[in-house]
């Protein structure tokens, strides 16, 4: 009987009629097989159960179900988009599912050997993914394992879903026992690791976790450990992919943590086909608004102005530490211990570099610490060492340091002109939601009249230095003229919380923005900083 080990079967006839030619590839449920139907002449991909040791009569009988299952979910699928499956036959008492012979590299494939795709071909890739899950949604199948390994890549432009190899059709989801995680750890959402029932939108933000690996070379959660990765999944937010462009918004939307907000698959297809059609994307650098955001409203005259240069909102306020999550983080450490998942993530764990392209891999703990390395000043600018925050960064040439009346609003470095405002603060406590800080800012800062003919420009989650964080843009208007500021923080939850604030006239924004560019960039928080 064969035992699963993958050794080598070449030559062997399954079922007296599929001969194996070559093993074209492994994964965690199964080997597939490339073979040659002896009845109809032609090339098939064979899919061999593998058998997990220790397995009792119970679990070997619901393993071999689920297996069945995945040919008739899959068989339910006409769409060009879907592999087809021919059949499922027994081996020695192990189901193996016979299905359409793709010969295409699968995405992961693909990122490993060329890097990172560009933003349109991504989007087509979506294409042709969304309009799969479409199809299964409609049959009322769930995939539950869309990832990159899972997606062929034809020479001819065909982009194929492919292993339903743990696939549920809606009314028989019992078959999965309470508390069992089936996955890739990397592309499970936020409800599956609380526990919930998967349902369409869960293939969707997989799909959107996916769009993020093809544009930027890794998973957008994939922490050090699998517990980490299910902490920054169901909490944390991810740092914008840089390549992304016009697919920022759409792959924002899809990795919502609540289902509720992500968008539907039709409005996904659409938006995705519009994306690949684009042939000239402005790159709008490294925090990327939401497209979606409202722009600017045309403020009011005759409002009284900030006096000085304009500070950032919610200033002398001090913002404390919000209520851990510890109840629920215990939720998903007690998920990931159920049902042998640990040791099934462990070994993924240990696998994890070698399924990483190595000009993308993301950084190690130690580089994505606060503290990523020394700084130099680009050309016009120079460093400056605020030892009372435990911070340095590169400030411009002739630029004049104000220490301000209030401590909480930090250090503020003027322009010769007086216009342009950067301040720098440091505050006990970081807030577990940076975004909702800036949301509770926002409200008092316009009710308290801090913010004449205030409009949001963008309000949005990002990650900055492996620490959460989230971007503020807005304009409000002066006695003379409209202002415009950006105001990001950033901190570990508990620690110090920083934000880097500048502001600007509105006219002349271009010049400013590259200066917050450059101190964001630059910005390094010394080792021994809480």
């Amino acid at each position: 009987m064969w035992d699963g080990t993958g050794a080598d079967e070449t030559g062997r006839l399954i079922a007296g009629r599929y001969r194996l030619v070559e093993r074209i590839g492994r994964g965690g449920m199964g080997t597939v097989w490339q073979a040659e139907d002896r009845v109809l002449g032609r090339h098939v991909a064979v899919k061999k159960l593998h058998l997990p040791p220790r397995l009792d009569d119970f679990e070997r009988a619901r393993l071999f179900e689920r297996t069945r299952r995945e040919a008739r979910s899959a068989a339910r699928i006409a769409h060009p988009n879907v592999v087809v499956v021919h059949d499922v036959v027994d081996d020695e008492g192990l189901p193996c599912i016979i299905m359409e012979h793709v010969r295409a590299p699968a995405l992961d494939e693909v990122l490993k050997k060329n890097g990172p795709l560009s933003a349109p071909e991504a989007a087509r890739v979506g294409v042709g993914m969304v309009a799969a899950l479409r199809a299964a949604h409609a049959a009322e199948v769930l995939h539950r394992d869309v990832k990159p390994g899972n997606v062929l890549l034809g020479a001819d432009g065909r982009v194929v879903l492919t292993d339903f190899g743990i696939a549920v059709v809606a009314d028989t989801s019992t078959l999965t026992r309470t508390g069992e995680l089936v996955g890739s750890m990397d592309f499970l959402s936020p409800e599956r690791l609380r526990g919930r029932d998967p349902d369409p939108a869960s293939d969707l933000w997989a799909l959107g976790a996916t769009l993020y690996q093809a544009v930027q070379g890794y998973p957008p959660f994939r922490r050090n450990t699998p517990y980490e990765t299910a902490y920054a999944i169901a909490f944390d937010s991810f740092e914008p992919p840089l390549g992304a462009q016009a697919l920022a918004p759409i792959i924002e939307e899809l990795l919502a943590k609540d289902p509720a907000d992500r968008p539907t698959a039709p409005d996904v297809e659409r938006r995705l086909r519009a994306a690949a059609d684009t042939t000239l994307v402005q790159n709008v650098g490294h925090l990327r608004p939401r497209l979606t955001d409202p722009a600017p409203a045309a403020p009011p005259t005759g409002a009284a102005p900030p006096s000085g240069p304009p500070g950032p909102p919610g200033a002398g306020r001090v913002r404390g530490r919000r209520v851990a999550r510890w109840a629920a983080v215990a939720t998903v450490v007690a998920l990931l211990a159920v049902g042998g998942t640990y040791l099934a993530l462990h070994e993924k764990s240990r696998n994890r570099d070698a399924d990483r392209p190595a000009a993308a891999k993301p950084s190690t703990s130690a580089e994505r610490s606060p503290t990523p390395g020394p700084a130099v000043a680009p050309q016009g600018y120079h460093m400056v060492e605020e030892e009372q925050f435990g911070v340095s960064f590169p400030v411009p040439d002739g630029w004049s340091r104000k220490v301000l009346p209030d401590e909480n609003e930090g250090i503020a470095y003027i322009d010769p002109a007086g216009m342009v405002s950067l301040r720098i603060s440091a505050l006990d406590f970081a807030s577990t939601d940076p975004l909702q800080r800036w949301k509770d800012d926002e409200t008092a800062s316009v009710e308290e009249g801090k913010l004449p003919g205030y409009s949001r420009i963008r309000m949005q989650s990002t990650a900055y230095q492996g620490m959460p964080a989230a971007i503020w843009e807005f304009t409000w208007q002066g006695r003379t003229r409209e202002f415009r500021a950006q105001d990001l923080g950033f901190g570990k939850p508990g620690g110090t919380e920083y934000a880097i604030y500048l502001s600007a006239p509105s006219a002349d924004w271009d010049r400013p923005k590259a200066v917050f560019e450059q101190v964001r960039n630059g910005f390094r928080i010394d080792a021994d900083a809480p």
